[in-house]
């Protein structure tokens, strides 16, 4: 077995104090969620319904399970039961569909917004302009089971490190555009999730609160 809990210690010993590690277990099996569970890791990251809920009903219950990459609107009333965060939302659309499965099961869930700065079109996200955009409709003021927590965002793949750090910077700058103008008195936006197994240690220098890793951790996913 990959050595799981040996890379655990080493990610972790990497991350100052107050940034939160993802760690992404898609596509690994139960035993290397147990491995990292044993040593303290209790958040984790998913991003298919079907094997997180087999995930869910099998693992120890307080885990905090979190929603990662793009989730599809018809999707949402499956995970809304159980997930604790949703880590890309980029659309209104999608957050008002997280609050109405949220309120049928009685509780509140997290979410990001997703922003879009990466080069790469495949990435999914808000623009700067539509964030604002989003924010100034002020219709997810009345949204009573979602609770917006903070930004997220993926950096280009690439090797050039200043380019990531460029990226990561501006969506920091971004946040507290957004935290100024618009949750100024909410402490519970807080969170700027960014950096991933290549770049997290980019990330942590460009004031990541929350970073998600996941082969640095588990190895090649198991398919």
């Amino acid at each position: 077995m990959y050595d799981v809990k040996e890379n655990l210690r080493k990610v972790l010993g990497d991350l100052p104090a107050g940034v939160k590690l993802v760690a992404i277990s898609k596509f690994h099996p139960n035993e290397y969620i147990m491995a990292a569970y044993e040593e303290g890791q209790r958040v984790f990251g998913e991003s298919h319904e079907q094997e997180l809920r087999q995930k869910v009903e099998s693992l120890p219950k307080d885990i905090e399970w979190h929603f990662i990459g793009h989730l599809q609107t018809n999707k949402v009333k499956y995970i809304a039961p159980y997930i604790q965060m949703v880590e890309a939302v980029d659309s209104l659309k999608l957050l008002k569909e997280i609050d109405k499965q949220a309120a049928k099961n009685n509780r509140v869930i997290k979410v990001l917004l997703e922003l879009h700065i990466a080069e790469e079109e495949t990435k999914y996200g808000l623009t700067f302009e539509a964030c604002r955009e989003l924010l100034d409709g002020g219709e997810w003021r009345s949204l009573e089971h979602v609770q917006i927590c903070g930004l997220m965002m993926m950096a280009s793949y690439v090797d050039d490190e200043n380019q990531i750090r460029s990226e990561m910077k501006s969506a920091a700058d971004f946040f507290d555009e957004v935290k100024e103008k618009y949750f100024k008195d909410d402490d519970a936006f807080c969170e700027r999730s960014w950096g991933m197994s290549h770049d997290y240690p980019i990330a942590v220098e460009c004031r990541s609160t929350m970073v998600r890793v996941g082969t640095t951790i588990f190895g090649p996913r198991v398919y």
